[in-house]
């Protein structure tokens, strides 16, 4: 997923924007398609950065219940082979991983992964299914099940 809608922050640094408020409503509305289809994360990796943990707050009370969250600053500058490197940590006890970070480093995954690249705005989601192992997590492996944007939910903007 890539963070939703963020402000700007003139003369702050980039890592502490914070959402605006329809980053908030596509945050929220990214958790009930979501839920709305069972994809209920059992881990959530997280770039460290403000908007990107506000968009997991507003995700997941739309989700409800207790999801394991790792908040992790490597996501935050990350391109689409760090991004692969870092999922393929991923304990195999983990069935289902929601990974929050930025452009372009999210779009790029999602192409690395599945030969695909769907629209990827502010607060898109990819799901891909892997048929392998955490640690197999590469070009090719995934395939791409469904993606989601705001716009498909009728936000504005």
């Amino acid at each position: 997923m890539r963070h939703a809608k963020a402000g700007e922050l003139p003369g702050g640094p980039d890592f502490e924007r914070a959402l605006r408020p329809r980053g908030e409503r596509d945050s929220a509305a990214a958790g009930r398609w979501l839920a709305s289809r069972g994809l209920r994360p059992d881990l959530v990796l997280c770039s460290a950065a403000r908007r990107t943990r506000q968009t997991w707050q507003r995700l997941s009370e739309e989700l409800g219940g207790e999801v394991e969250l790792a908040a992790d600053r490597r996501l935050y500058d990350a391109d689409s082979e760090e991004l692969a490197a870092i999922i393929r940590q991923t304990s195999e006890a983990v069935g289902t991983l929601l990974c929050i970070g930025h452009n372009p480093g999210a779009a790029d995954l999602v192409a690395l992964l599945t030969g695909t690249e769907p629209e990827f705005p502010t607060a898109a989601v990819a799901v891909i299914g892997i048929g392998a192992a955490w640690a197999a997590a590469a070009a090719g492996t995934g395939t791409l099940v469904v993606s989601w944007t705001p716009r498909m939910a009728g936000s504005a903007g």
